[in-house]
């Protein structure tokens, strides 16, 4: 274990692996029920953070079944922009520079008069709150692989439209076990012809198999999760070869039973191999657990010096679709970061 103590707050990153819903605050979450009439179950609201695990369907019944009724408080305008201002906030508050948040507009398009509406909303929302905290803020549109295809395209051609006015990836969540990876390859063209970053999620519940088929299939540049790359090198040598950056979580690959604790999440594997990580808090209204608690999980779990972790801020940044001066000015904080003392 190293021993320098540089504040890990100060350290520049960019975040790209961050759920709108799951954004969220929990006290947030339980004021907004209230104030709404919706009634929450004792793990969100007592028990918080749920215990959770989607090692089988049952499991990745429950923790859908406890997102949705997360989502469900989003009620009103005021209700989305309080969400986005928090989210900039805290994300500042840990170090991020840039924040790429991943919404499905078709899970909140009935409640705010359809997915464009709501599109709409979000974007002006995060502008608002990117000034007011002082950080880059940009939206990946994700289609649900549960739903049909069709859906898909109909998102990709949706952030095709505000591709350039603040859209800059189009993505694929849900249950990686369900669906067929293939089926949305059509989408993801829609989504290439606009420019935007290809980042579906891959290797997180499903093996090596389905991130052969996102890199082959969906063309893509990052990977929502991809841990599992490590149990096939010659797919861990690819993944490497052609600077896929793979958003890694750790605290929610544990929360899900992708890994029984920490220490087994193969993120020093995935170092150690080159690969470019981008450390990402996935959904912490249900893992209970920040951007910043996955730098700090680097650096005591897994023994990451500062320069490590500085790598890894460093990867996040080239992983994003930050402009060029923001890049710039990070890279060169990072850099300062680590060229001050350290406390011992």
């Amino acid at each position: 274990m190293y021993v320098t103590l540089r504040d890990l707050s100060l350290l520049p990153k960019a975040h790209l692996h961050l759920h709108f819903t799951g954004s969220m605050r929990h006290s947030t979450l339980v004021e907004l029920a209230d104030q709404h009439g919706i009634r929450l179950p004792d793990a969100l609201r007592d028990e918080w953070p749920p215990r959770l695990s989607a090692a089988d369907e049952k499991g990745w019944f429950r923790f859908q079944r406890l997102y949705d009724l997360a989502r469900s408080v989003l009620r009103t305008e005021a209700d989305v922009r309080r969400l986005l201002f928090e989210a900039a906030e805290d994300d500042a508050a840990e170090g991020s520079r840039w924040l790429e948040i991943q919404v499905d507009p078709s899970g909140y398009g009935n409640q705010f008069g359809g997915i464009t509406a709501f599109t709409d909303l979000v974007l002006d929302a995060a502008r608002d709150a990117a000034e007011r905290h002082d950080i880059g803020i940009a939206v990946i549109i994700a289609a649900n692989r549960t739903r049909h295809p069709l859906d898909a395209r109909t998102l990709a051609r949706l952030a095709a439209k505000y591709a350039g006015r603040g859209v800059v990836g189009f993505g694929l969540s849900n249950d990686e076990r369900r669906g067929v990876t293939e089926d949305f390859a059509r989408a993801f063209k829609i989504a290439r012809r606009a420019d935007l970053i290809a980042a579906p999620h891959g290797g997180e519940l499903r093996g090596p198999d389905n991130i052969w088929s996102c890199l082959d299939e969906l063309d893509a540049h990052r990977l929502g999760h991809g841990v599992r790359a490590v149990e096939d090198p010659a797919l861990l040598s690819r993944v490497v070869e052609e600077n896929v950056t793979l958003e890694v979580c750790p605290a929610s690959n544990v929360s899900l039973g992708v890994y029984t604790d920490l220490p087994s999440v193969p993120l020093e594997v995935l170092q150690r191999a080159g690969a470019q990580i981008a450390l990402g808090a996935d959904d912490p209204l249900l893992f209970g657990s920040r951007l910043l608690d996955q730098y700090e999980t680097a650096r005591q779990v897994h023994g990451f010096s500062d320069a490590e972790l500085a790598a890894l801020a460093r990867s996040s940044v080239h992983g994003s679709a930050a402009p060029s001066d923001i890049r710039k000015r990070m890279l060169e904080d990072i850099d300062a970061w680590l060229a001050a003392p350290a406390d011992e």
